[in-house]
Protein backbone atom coordinates (compact mmCIF):
# COMPACT_ATOMS: atom_id res chain seq x y z
CA UNK A 1 0.00 0.00 0.00
CA UNK A 2 1.62 3.37 -1.11
CA UNK A 3 1.83 6.04 1.97
CA UNK A 4 0.87 9.85 1.89
CA UNK A 5 3.58 11.90 1.35
CA UNK A 6 3.20 14.76 3.34
CA UNK A 7 4.56 18.42 1.99
CA UNK A 8 6.41 20.75 4.69
CA UNK A 9 6.54 24.51 3.79
CA UNK A 10 9.87 25.68 4.60
CA UNK A 11 9.42 29.04 6.43
CA UNK A 12 12.70 31.70 5.55
CA UNK A 13 14.82 32.17 8.73
CA UNK A 14 15.79 35.74 8.14
CA UNK A 15 13.77 38.81 7.02
CA UNK A 16 14.78 40.96 4.41
CA UNK A 17 16.83 43.49 6.80
CA UNK A 18 18.37 40.61 8.21
CA UNK A 19 19.35 39.59 5.06
CA UNK A 20 20.38 42.16 3.61
CA UNK A 21 22.56 42.77 6.58
CA UNK A 22 24.45 39.10 6.69
CA UNK A 23 25.57 40.19 3.00
CA UNK A 24 27.15 43.47 3.67
CA UNK A 25 28.45 42.61 6.52
CA UNK A 26 29.88 39.07 4.36
CA UNK A 27 30.96 41.09 1.94
CA UNK A 28 32.91 44.19 4.04
CA UNK A 29 34.66 40.46 5.41
CA UNK A 30 35.49 39.25 2.34
CA UNK A 31 36.62 42.84 0.53
CA UNK A 32 38.73 42.95 3.97
CA UNK A 33 41.12 39.89 3.46
CA UNK A 34 41.05 40.08 -0.39
CA UNK A 35 41.14 43.84 -0.94
CA UNK A 36 38.67 46.11 -2.61
CA UNK A 37 36.45 44.82 -5.95
CA UNK A 38 37.19 41.14 -5.23
CA UNK A 39 33.45 40.98 -4.82
CA UNK A 40 30.17 42.72 -5.84
CA UNK A 41 26.44 42.15 -6.08
CA UNK A 42 25.31 41.81 -9.33
CA UNK A 43 23.12 45.32 -10.70
CA UNK A 44 25.06 47.23 -7.77
CA UNK A 45 26.31 50.17 -9.29
CA UNK A 46 27.55 50.61 -12.73
CA UNK A 47 30.42 50.22 -15.09
CA UNK A 48 33.20 50.46 -12.50
CA UNK A 49 35.13 51.63 -15.95
CA UNK A 50 34.83 53.14 -19.42
CA UNK A 51 34.81 50.25 -21.48
CA UNK A 52 33.31 49.70 -24.85
CA UNK A 53 31.63 46.18 -24.93
CA UNK A 54 30.20 44.08 -27.57
CA UNK A 55 26.94 42.70 -26.90
CA UNK A 56 26.59 39.11 -26.83
CA UNK A 57 22.88 39.07 -27.63
CA UNK A 58 21.96 37.67 -24.02
CA UNK A 59 20.72 40.17 -21.97
CA UNK A 60 21.59 37.71 -18.85
CA UNK A 61 24.88 37.44 -19.76
CA UNK A 62 25.97 41.26 -20.55
CA UNK A 63 24.21 41.79 -16.72
CA UNK A 64 26.21 39.70 -15.57
CA UNK A 65 29.63 40.75 -17.09
CA UNK A 66 29.11 44.09 -15.58
CA UNK A 67 29.51 46.32 -18.76
CA UNK A 68 26.73 45.30 -21.60
CA UNK A 69 29.02 42.60 -22.60
CA UNK A 70 32.04 41.46 -23.72
CA UNK A 71 35.14 43.96 -23.25
CA UNK A 72 36.28 45.35 -26.49
CA UNK A 73 40.10 45.25 -27.68
CA UNK A 74 40.80 42.98 -24.92
CA UNK A 75 41.60 39.29 -24.74
CA UNK A 76 38.76 37.30 -22.92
Amino acid sequence: MAKKSVSKEIKARTTGDERDEVISSTTAEIEKKFGAGAIMRLGEGGPAFDIQAIPTGSLALDAALGIGGVPRGRIV
